[in-house]
This record gives structure tokens, C-alpha cells and sequence, in this order.
């Protein structure tokens, strides 16, 4: 089942236009991620599914339009994002971000039991739950930013460069996790990511981008394993 498809998409910033009529889809329980260099076009689209840039074109979560839709009518249908560069309130504490990230929420006894599954996920973050976001480590905010979305228990998660700027440890140690998410939880995710052989080796499906426009898509292995496609498009 498609949980998400987007046709014909479109975004702008100003006057300037971003993405030139995108067309993808997220099957329901899959992982899918956007691959392409600096400037493609990758946050954008994350960006243009929460419509918090100006669009056109068709947007379709679980059958239903969002076009147009605030971005807090959004969240509320079960889309959380983890923005790039964490995305963390920096001057509140790890407990506060936590309980942020339920405030769509009035089940207070299953909030209070989801913290304490964050906090089972994460250990550190419960080593630091009354610390301010803003002293801990960049792995330690980019495990908070997802913990935080994942309050929301989200259908759809985006995920905007979860590795950048981290130690190859915890990279591995946060797409571990990102993978358990998807497997025992059950969230789909659609994943923008620069290092293409950690999203390859987490996706079902990717689409490159390339100035704001899909060149290639295909299962993460067929590209994982086309060497053109390797060199031609990822680098590598």
C-alpha cells in the first residue's frame, strides 16, 4: 500500500524555483530515501511534504490530499520531521524536548510510557534527562531530535541528513536504532541522507536527484550494485 505519493511536485523559494515536478512514492512500512549532492533538491522535498515552502503539483498521504494544508494539519495526520542540524529547542531540557514532541497528544499515561521507551531506546538521553539540549553531543541531539519525532508516533518519519557532522560509531549506533524503528515499530520512513552507502544499506528504494529533478530510481540494492550508477551518480 502507498502511503505516500507525490506527483508532478513543484517548490519555490521566493521567486526561485527548487524542485521541477518530482514524482515518488513511500510504500506503507518501508524505508525510501533521497540521495543526491548538495543543492539537488533533497531538503527541499522534505520540506515541500510538510508544506512549509511554496508548491504545486499533488501531495497524497494515505489517500488523502495535504496540498495546501498548514503544517501543524500535517503532524496531526502522523508526520514527524527530524529537520537537518537536529533541530533540538536548545534551551530546554531532555525530558521538556520529550514531552514537546507529545503535543499533539492527550493520552498522558501512554506519553509518560513512551518517554520511558525513549529513554530504553536511548540510554544516554535518561543519563541526561534533566540536562539543558543545547550541552549535549551532536549524536546525543540527533538521538533526541528522533526520539522527540517519534513522540509523536508518527506514520511517516523524515529524516534530513541524520548523519551529518557525527562520529562513523554513532552513525552506525543511530541507523541502527533508525532500522529497529522500522521493523518493531512500524514507521515508515523517508530518509535524506549525502552519505549514499549508509542509505542504501537502510532503504528499500531510492530516488537520485539532481538539480531539483528525479534522473534515476530504482530498489536500494540495484543501485547499491550498478557501478555506472555508483560512479556516475553517488561518487564512489
Amino acid at each position: 500500500m502507498k502511503l505516500l505519493e507525490v506527483q508532478d511536485l513543484q517548490a519555490w523559494y521566493g521567486t526561485t524555483q527548487a524542485l521541477f515536478g518530482l514524482n515518488f512514492s513511500l510504500e506503507k512500512g518501508g524505508i525510501t530515501t533521497i540521495l543526491g549532492a548538495n543543492g539537488a533538491g533533497k531538503t527541499t522535498t522534505l520540506r515541500a511534504i510538510c508544506q512549509t515552502v511554496k508548491t504545486q503539483g499533488s501531495v497524497v498521504l494515505l489517500g488523502q490530499s495535504v496540498g495546501g494544508y498548514a503544517t501543524d494539519k500535517i503532524v496531526r495526520m502522523g508526520v514527524a520531521h527530524v529537520p537537518d542540524g537536529r533541530g533540538t529547542f536548545t534551551g530546554l531540557t531532555v525530558l521538556e524536548n520529550l514531552r514537546l514532541g507529545a503535543y499533539t497528544r492527550r493520552d498522558k499515561d501512554a506519553v509518560a510510557q513512551d518517554i520511558e521507551r525513549m529513554f530504553a531506546r536511548f540510554p544516554r538521553l535518561k543519563e541526561r534527562y534533566n540536562q539543558q539540549a543545547g550541552t549535549l553531543s551532536g549524536g546525543e541531539q540527533q538521538m533526541l531530535a528522533i526520539s522527540r519525532a517519534l513522540m509523536l508516533r508518527p506514520t511517516l518519519l523524515l529524516l534530513d541528513e541524520p548523519s551529518f557532522g557525527l562520529a562513523p560509531l554513532i552513525v552506525q549506533e543511530i541507523f541502527e536504532i533508525m532500522r529497529n524503528i522500522n521493523q518493531v515499530d512500524q514507521v515508515s520512513m523517508l530518509l535524506v541522507e549525502q552519505n549514499a552507502t549508509l542509505a542504501l544499506a537502510l532503504a528499500d528504494y531510492a530516488y537520485l536527484l539532481e538539480t531539483g529533478k528525479v534522473v534515476l530510481s530504482g530498489t536500494a540494492q540495484e543501485i547499491r550494485s550498478d557501478e555506472s550508477v555508483r560512479r556516475t551518480y553517488l561518487g564512489y
